[in-house]
């Protein structure tokens, strides 16, 4: 019986994806995959659905984002949720290894884990931030604690990302994991890291860095005002925006934010007090972590 379904979100990058789904499609794990395509344009939907006829195929009528995956899931029969980039391949026994972490600890909502950036198989920047993360748990946890995870490296109780509603719409993209990482632990739920599971990137060059890097910032921006209290907001709005470049991409980001001001204040909810202290545990690690640095 399978326990996780892997859900792959796409968009104009064709060979890439193919790639993937090949790689994907091949594992001992034997993981059933939905692909939410966003609306591409260069045939991608149409070389899934004919050389991988097995995989289920979303047709997004338009550029959805993050929130294409939580369209994904409503298809997801299976308990457990994978989410894999077009641009990354879980390794043999990874999506296994997750199901089993999942099924021994029903209070963990999520288990992330350790990517190696491809050629030279080496660490991603993140890994230091979740390998050592400060955050306080229970001794029951498998491994170090979090309040933040990367979506391509990370599976997920179904039940767990559909109670706090999955990625929020309002973020569309780029760091869109991190509102969703707070409210799960807001909701009591716990998350973590695990070095066996381990996951292959091949960072796409179809990509536009600087909109990325605006959409980050903005982003950002919104989690701290969404969810922390006012003097950690300030505090991280004041690092965050001294440490980016003083350029166009970090002024759109500022305007977009701020013309979310309306809609963010209506839909504000400051998280728990131990929630808001792990948050404050991580912050010293954040502000000196290359994978945090906003430059294209």
């Amino acid at each position: 019986m399978n326990r996780v379904t892997v859900v792959v979100i796409t968009r104009n990058r064709r060979d890439e994806v193919l790639r993937t789904l090949d790689a994907m499609t091949s594992l001992p794990d034997g993981a059933p995959i939905v692909v939410a395509d966003n609306a591409s344009t260069d045939g991608t939907a149409d070389a899934i659905a004919t050389l991988f006829p097995r995989v289920s195929l979303l047709r997004c009528d338009r550029n959805l984002g993050a929130l294409a995956r939580n369209l994904a899931v409503r298809q997801v029969l299976t308990p457990y949720v994978a989410f894999c980039d077009d641009d990354t391949r879980w390794q043999p026994g990874a999506l296994t290894r997750a199901a089993d972490v999942l099924d021994a600890y029903p209070g963990l909502a999520s288990v992330t884990g350790r990517c190696l950036v491809e050629p030279d198989l080496v660490e991603d920047p993140i890994t230091p931030e979740l390998r050592d993360s400060p955050v306080a748990g229970p001794d029951w946890l498998p491994g170090p604690a979090l309040l933040g995870v990367m979506a391509g490296l990370t599976t997920f109780r179904v039940e767990a990302f559909r109670q706090v509603g999955g990625f929020s719409p309002r973020l569309w993209f780029g760091g869109e994991e991190e509102l969703l990482a707070i409210d799960l632990a807001a909701h009591g739920w716990w998350m973590c890291w695990d070095p066996d599971i381990v996951i292959h990137h091949a960072p796409s060059t179809s990509r536009d860095p600087r909109r990325r890097r605006q959409l980050g910032i903005r982003n950002t921006l919104w989690t701290l005002w969404l969810r922390r209290p006012v003097r950690s907001a300030a505090r991280r709005t004041l690092d965050i925006l001294g440490s980016a470049p003083k350029d166009a991409a970090t002024f759109g980001a500022v305007l977009e934010a701020l013309r979310g001001l309306p809609w963010m204040l209506s839909e504000r909810r400051v998280v728990p007090a131990a929630v808001e202290r792990g948050l404050r545990s991580l912050e010293e690690s954040q502000r000196h972590s290359p994978a945090r640095r906003y430059v294209s």
